[in-house]
């Protein structure tokens, strides 16, 4: 009878003790939930109310129904600024991938220095768009720039780079791959240095070469990685802004941003003209739940894709 009487006592001071921890736990929580509920789904139910209306932040919304998706797939520019985030996503995350994989492995290595190496890398990563937007400069200016210095010297014609409609997203992509591929390659020596050093060295008893256990082992085993890197480089490139606002000439005049000629306008840029440039709030809210749209649509296929080239230990 005391034992059961003892035991109960332990279950009702337990149970007493959890309710007064998930009490506490709520407290501890509740600024965040807090957050969450007025500036993430606040804002997201906001938005999706706005882009079935009419509202320039001045007066009050108008209902329109479905008049902001229906112009918005008329707009001419709306498809140019899709085609134009396609092509900048279709060069910088294979490039980025490969390059930071590359990195990744040659600083992976036992040897002198690395740590030295690593950091230099991972600079451009902590550097401000504003730093690398004067880096670049430097380089690519028209006038006095060192690439069409170094043109002139080889006999070539100089180049107008960021002012040529056709090599515009090209060296975005260069610029935007030079600063974020330090952060990449972190990503992927995480990876690297979870792969048990015992599989390499069995490969290389039964005589494998650097290629060959690149190839079958060390890309195989890092496969989950590489998932997550492209399922981050991909949603990071539809939201590119920042880098093409201030390289395109964005922070002297917003409506600027995009060109030359629109050849480097995508989404976000164009979401961020109609919005806070024009006032068309609900018509950016279209532009902004179309471009979530498309996001949704590409990492549902490549969770799909995952399923047949990731490999599970």
């Amino acid at each position: 009878m005391v034992e059961t009487t003892g035991t109960t006592s332990n279950k009702k001071a337990r149970k007493k003790r959890l309710n007064s921890d998930g009490k506490w736990g709520l407290i501890m929580v509740t600024p965040y939930l807090v957050h969450f509920i007025v500036f993430v789904l606040g804002s997201l139910l906001a938005s999706l109310y706005f882009s079935f209306s009419n509202y320039d932040i001045l007066n009050p919304p108008k209902w329109t129904g479905l008049d902001n998706y229906t112009k918005l797939f008329n707009e001419p520019v709306f498809w140019k600024a899709l085609k134009n985030t396609l092509y900048f996503t279709i060069l910088f995350v294979p490039l980025q991938t490969i390059l930071s994989l590359i990195l990744a492995v040659a600083l992976n290595q036992r040897l002198k220095g690395l740590k030295i190496f690593r950091l230099l890398h991972f600079l451009p990563v902590i550097s401000s768009w504003t730093v690398i937007m004067y880096v670049a400069d430097a380089i690519f200016n028209p006038r006095f720039g060192f690439a069409n210095s170094l043109l002139v010297k080889l006999g070539l014609d100089p180049q107008k780079w960021l002012q040529d409609e056709h090599l515009v997203i090209p060296l975005l992509v260069l610029i935007a791959v030079w600063k974020g591929i330090g952060y990449i390659m972190v990503i992927f020596l995480a990876g690297l240095q979870n792969v048990p050093s015992e599989v390499y060295e069995a490969a290389e008893i039964d005589g494998a070469g650097t290629f060959r256990k690149f190839r079958n082992i060390t890309v195989p085993l890092i496969s989950g990685t590489t998932f997550l890197v492209l399922i981050l480089s991909t949603i990071s490139t539809f939201q590119a802004f920042e880098q093409i606002y201030v390289m395109t000439g964005g922070a002297m005049d917003a409506s600027s941003a995009g060109g030359p000629n629109k050849a480097s306008l995508v989404l976000m840029i164009y979401l961020y003209q109609e919005g806070f440039s024009f006032l068309r709030m609900g018509y950016a809210s279209a532009i902004a739940w179309v471009l979530f749209i498309i996001l949704f649509i590409l990492t549902v296929i490549q969770m799909t894709l995952q399923k047949k080239w990731v490999h599970y230990e």
